[in-house]
């Protein structure tokens, strides 16, 4: 098992941050959808469970077309779909990846507490102090372009170019979190994403869990980069926007993928 804390300061409020997430998610799931896979959305609706209030998203993510073709060739059934179960009870939310055929074996957690301040709480999670020692806290800053890989950099998502006509936040300038600690007029908040990953797999295991991190953290920092980027697109939007939005991305995916199918049925009919 290998936990990682990554913390991810953005000059939003946490308010503000509730629409601009879930907007982000849904744009972010067209892109990754196309020939007949991508994003399969099951649910997504209300749920209480013990005092606790939210929305509850099911999705199968189809990562066929994601891996080599030989892979693909040898892989049992059901080792290509990741099930993903999401709890949004903002500012807490829990996501929890996994693995049909790997079953207990393997498994991603990701805890998220959104907190109006600039990352510089301890343990927001509340871990065991043992637990806590062991977890490597990671900060992300999203105007660092170092850390973006040439071939996956697009200067559309990136905040030290973008300014905000409707805000006027950014650009992001290399000392933006000192500026921005030091503006009580900007909003800012913190997302403390707690990452715990499983992967028994005979000998391989940690080099795994450390694979994973890494992707994660890659995520982390694209997803964020876009989201601040997209901040015109959704700032005026409302929670009921959202949710229209959210179900016309549903059937806008299911659309996607069954046209996608149909094409590869024809395709190998020919």
């Amino acid at each position: 098992m290998l936990i990682k804390e990554f913390r991810i300061v953005l000059p939003i409020s946490v308010e503000e941050y509730q629409v601009g997430q879930l907007y982000s998610v849904a744009e972010a799931s067209k892109s990754e959808t196309g020939g007949g896979e991508g994003v399969e959305v099951l649910k997504n609706e209300p749920y209480e469970k013990d005092g606790e209030k939210g929305q509850y998203t099911h999705k199968i993510y189809h990562l066929q077309s994601k891996v080599p073709g030989v892979i693909r060739m040898l892989a049992p059934k059901g080792s290509l779909m990741v099930c993903e179960e999401a709890w949004n009870a903002y500012p807490y939310c829990k996501t929890v990846l996994t693995n049909e055929y790997m079953k207990d074996k393997f498994m991603i957690k990701i805890e998220t507490w959104h907190k109006p301040d600039m990352g510089d709480q301890d343990n927001v999670h509340g871990l065991e102090e043992s637990a806590w020692k062991k977890a490597e806290v990671v900060d992300i800053d999203i105007a660092d372009r170092s850390v973006i890989a040439a071939k996956d950099y697009k200067a559309e998502h990136d905040p030290a170019i973008f300014k905000s006509e409707k805000t006027g936040r950014g650009p992001l300038g290399p000392g933006w979190k000192k500026e921005l600690a030091n503006n009580p007029n900007c909003p800012h908040m913190c997302a403390y994403k707690l990452v715990t990953v499983e992967f028994k797999w005979f000998a391989v295991g940690n080099q795994v869990e450390s694979a994973i991190q890494k992707v994660e953290k890659r995520v982390f920092t694209h997803f964020h980069r876009q989201l601040f980027c997209w901040l015109d697109k959704w700032i005026d939007l409302s929670m009921d926007d959202i949710r229209r939005m959210e179900e016309e991305t549903t059937k806008e995916l299911d659309e996607m993928r069954e046209k996608d199918e149909l094409k590869g049925m024809s395709a190998e009919e020919n």
